[in-house]
Order: structure tokens, then sequence, then C-alpha cells
């Protein structure tokens, strides 16, 4: 009897143990796997608004250290209140070494669309197309964007087509606003939100209606000395990569803002 009721004690306090050992697994090993494999929440980017003099108001966000507005710029007037000089005359356009702005095919209503399109003679004017407390991002800038967004230092310095796809990152989703092409998909991954708003030509070219959704080019506010050109960005629904280059200062270029 002696032995037995030794053997009953002896498999209860194991089964006791057992259970004990349950219980760790239970409330110390699964939560811990439980969390291992939880995916970490996609960061929140931050977003805001900034108005012009004129009323204008433009969805701005932050990516990297930077502050940018994601809407092209709409503005008929200088920081001051002066108008910027409207030219629709192809000559007009050509020749004209002041601040100036038109619509894409001289629609009117194309400046509510995709923006103005400014030669750099505004975009370098003393009194500032930007809302208050923004300026025309410069070339340096630019480059910031790009290499928050993965491009190479290499590649940053480069002219041409540069990178690999942070073009695809730039581009807006919204329909109607690229045309896509063999597939390739914005994905706007920066929320910088590009549009294709297409240029004005120093001798008054347009593309067709259809480049209005193909291309977009923007200017910066850094000048190349000698050529009396100033560099500037172009992306094309073709192309996942960004084109970096320098043009007349007569040409007509969409515009973004960064933050002071």
């Amino acid at each position: 009897m002696k032995i037995n009721i030794q053997h009953k004690v002896y498999t209860r306090r194991t089964n006791g143990l057992s259970f004990l050992f349950v219980l760790l697994i239970t409330f110390y090993v699964i939560p811990f796997s439980a969390c291992k494999d939880k995916e970490s929440p996609a960061p929140v980017q931050e977003t805001g608004t900034v108005s012009d003099n004129e009323g204008n108001v433009y969805e701005t966000i932050k990516i990297g250290d930077q502050w940018w507005t994601t809407e092209n710029l709409r503005a008929t007037k200088y920081r001051n209140g002066d108008p910027i000089q409207f030219i629709t005359e192809d000559t007009l356009w050509k020749n004209s070494t002041i601040g100036s702005y038109c619509t894409f095919d001289n629609i009117a209503n194309n400046i509510n669309v995709t923006g103005g399109l400014y030669n750099w003679y505004a975009v370098n004017n003393a009194n500032s197309i930007a809302p208050e407390g923004w300026h025309i991002p410069t070339d340096a800038e630019w480059k910031m964007l790009e290499k928050h967004l993965g491009m190479s230092n290499n590649d940053l310095e480069k002219v041409n087509w540069r990178g690999s796809n942070e073009a695809q990152k730039l581009k807006s989703t919204g329909q109607q606003e690229w045309v896509l092409y063999n597939n390739i998909l914005p994905t706007n991954e920066s929320g910088f939100s590009a549009l294709a708003g297409n240029c004005r030509m120093f001798n008054g070219i347009w593309g067709s209606p259809l480049d209005l959704r193909s291309m977009g080019f923007w200017w910066t506010a850094t000048d190349n000395p000698g050529y009396d050109q100033a560099w500037y960005r172009y992306l094309d629904s073709k192309k996942t990569d960004v084109f970096r280059f320098y043009g007349p200062k007569t040409y007509g270029f969409s515009v973004r803002c960064v933050k002071d």
C-alpha cells in the first residue's frame, strides 16, 4: 500500500508539472510567436495644405525631410499681387524674356486641370510665384527627393534618363491622368502625385491632345550659367526613370513648390 500511495502521489505531481508546463507554453510561447508573425503597420504619411494669395489651395505631403505640394501651381499673380503676363500668341511666347504663363493648348480651364505652364523668368522673378513660406525647388532639392526614392548617388549627377523606377513612385495613379504603356503602372508610392501636364516650347509648338496625358515637365530654380538655360525634370508614360537636363528659359513647364 505504501508503494501504491507513493506512486499515486508521484503521478499527481507529474501531472501537475505537465499541466504547469502547458500553461507556460500557452502564455509565453504562443503570444511570442503571434507577435513575431504580425506585420508592422505601414508608416503614416504627413499631409497638409497651403494657400496662395489668390485663394488657390494646394495639397501638400512630407517626403523624407521635405514638404512638397502635390499639385501643379495655378498662380496667375506673383506673391505681391502683380499679375503674371499671360501669353497665347506663339511669336510673343517665343520672344518673351518677361515672366509669363500659359495653359496647355491655350484652353483656359486646363489651368484647373494640370496647372499653368510658366517660363523660367516667372520662376526666377524676385516677387515669387510660390505661396508664402514656400519656394520653387532647386536642382539640388529635386535630387534630395530622388535620393529618398532610391536613386543612387552616381545616377543623381547624370543627365538624360537616370535611376530605375523612381518615376513610377512620383506619378499619380488617378484615372485619366497618365496614358498606360506596356503595363507600366504608376504607384505614386511617394504621394507626390505627378500629373502629365505637357509643355510649351519656345516656338509655340504643342504636342497632340493625347500628350497632355503622356508627359510632364517641371522647372527647377537653378539655371545653367553661360547657356541662358535652366535645369528641369521630365517624366514620360513610357519610362520608369527620371529625365534631368537643361532647356531654354522661354519654354513653358509646370511648377511644384517645396517648403522653406
